[in-house]
């Protein structure tokens, strides 16, 4: 199977979230399923500069009103085609936003543009390369299958949209449209219209053969009018279009016993090395070295992911004498009440603004409990890195982590498969009941143990999932098997 996959963010070249790890650990995986998948992305600054032996393979005179090419590389196994537009992605700052934080006035056109060279490429853009199906995820690419359903050489490509967060919609005024080269008629309620703006999400979900979310809990939270951001209607209007799928993670990225960001590596069995880890973790963040359990939280500060409940209980880790380490950055009031209180627990709180890679890893390897209370979260990626490092998560009940986390009640503690503490609803008081719960459990040495090993032992590869996905190609592309390839081989 010939799949383009197209994506606005794709580890380790451009990284914002859990999107691009997946974009980017997926397409590995589905090889091993006789998917071979070429991912189309913008030309960031980044990412041009990490991509060696770039080759140009299509030349566009005039793309939206200025030149553009189309490039071909690889990068760390990955089969890339390079969207190069500088008008559009030559700029300081992220890929959404700017150097003050602020979304790009132009996002509606970078990423339509984007969109409509993945519905060329479907069309039969390259001659010596067409796919046979088509992969967009979020809004960033979503307007590909709307491109592609009013396009006489696309129309007939099946195409799927994967949802990572419904929050984000791609909301832009109505007059957009005659501007990126789309019919006025995709302006109705069955495609872009959308309370008297476009969504360009929207319009993904009206025209996208299939739709996947990164997990069950979520498919079915979305049909919701809780959960369902206003597009809770259209998605109930495709009952049969919608799936859930758990997302992966890649196991050679995140593996404790080889991760060049550890000072030292580890596994479930030599445990007593990640103290060294420990040390440096304390040294990096200025926190002292008293005994007490590390709590850690690696997020978006921001009310989704439940930063302002995070900010009301770290006072009381901190007076019972744990302490709390943040990563991240988000809404500002979020920010400003944690610095405040990290100021007024020096040794027990440290806090950073920001995210790197390295320090993500360092966090996972050497605390000893993640704190995610997301008020809703469609798979989440940090509670599984942190099971990989023996990083036992508290977690809310929702979406992917009600699947990925089993609950340390005592039925679990004694059928030795708990893995963590979740807690429901998501509020800041029953945060800090399930932060009691972890205090008590860590007060047992034993028993927390088990916990690490536990998670350490749960596989959350991509495997699985993968042909899950490669199960729904096959069934969009009838007559194209699906088997793994050392399965196949075997046969043969």
């Amino acid at each position: 199977m010939k799949i383009l996959s197209v994506t606005s963010e794709i580890f380790p070249l451009i990284k914002t979230g859990g999107l691009a790890d997946v974009t980017g650990s997926l397409p590995k995986a589905l090889k091993n399923y006789g998917a071979l998948i070429r991912t189309l992305v913008p030309g960031y600054p980044l990412l041009l500069s990490a991509v060696h032996d770039k080759q140009q393979i299509y030349y566009f005179p005039d793309l939206f009103g200025a030149p553009a090419q189309l490039l071909e590389g690889r990068h760390e196994g990955l089969d890339l085609l390079i969207l190069d537009a500088p008008a559009l992605y030559n700029r300081a700052g992220g890929p959404y936003v700017d150097q003050d934080g602020k979304d790009f006035a132009d996002n509606w056109k970078r990423f339509a543009v984007l969109s409509y060279v993945a519905s060329a490429i479907a069309g039969g853009l390259l001659p010596d390369w067409r796919p046979d199906l088509v992969h967009t995820h979020d809004w960033q690419t979503a307007l590909t299958s709307v491109y592609m359903r009013h396009s006489t050489n696309a129309n007939h490509v099946p195409s799927v949209l994967t949802i990572h967060n419904l929050a984000f919609q791609g909301q832009f005024p109505t007059s957009v449209v005659s501007q990126i080269g789309l019919p006025l008629e995709t302006l109705s309620t069955d495609c872009l219209e959308y309370y008297g703006y476009v969504s360009y999400l929207k319009g993904g979900i009206q025209t996208a053969t299939a739709i996947t979310t990164v997990s069950p809990t979520y498919a079915r939270e979305i049909v919701s009018t809780d959960l369902g951001m206003g597009l809770d209607g259209a998605l109930s209007a495709r009952p049969g279009a919608l799936t859930g799928i758990v997302n992966g993670i890649d196991m050679d990225v995140w593996n404790p016993a080889t991760d060049p960001y550890l000072p030292e590596k580890y596994d479930y069995r030599r445990m007593r090395l990640r103290a060294t880890n420990r040390k440096h973790l304390l040294d990096a963040f200025r926190l002292d070295h008293a005994v007490g359990p590390i709590f850690a939280t690696v997020s978006r500060l921001t009310w989704q992911k439940g930063g302002d409940m995070l900010a009301e209980v770290a006072e009381e880790i901190a007076m019972v004498g744990g302490k709390l380490i943040v990563l991240g950055k988000g809404d500002e009031d979020i920010e400003v009440s944690l610095l405040a209180t990290a100021g007024r627990y020096p040794g027990r709180i440290g806090v950073r603004i920001g995210y790197d890679e390295a320090t993500a890893h360092l966090i996972h390897g050497g605390a000893d409990v993640i704190i995610q209370p997301s008020r809703f979260e469609p798979c989440g990626l940090t509670q599984l890195y942190a099971l990989r490092y023996g990083c036992v998560p508290v977690v809310s009940r929702t979406g992917g982590l009600s699947e990925t986390i089993i609950d340390a009640n005592d039925a679990a503690i004694s059928a030795r498969v708990a893995t963590g503490f979740q807690f429901h609803p998501a509020t800041a008081e029953n945060l800090r009941l399930a932060v009691r719960r972890a205090l008590q459990a860590y007060s047992d040495p034993k028993k927390w143990a088990r916990l690490q090993n536990q998670g350490m032992k749960a596989n959350f590869s991509w495997e699985r999932s993968a042909e899950q996905y490669a199960a729904l190609y096959a069934k969009l592309l009838p007559g194209f098997a699906y088997a793994p390839v050392e399965r196949a081989n075997a046969a043969e």
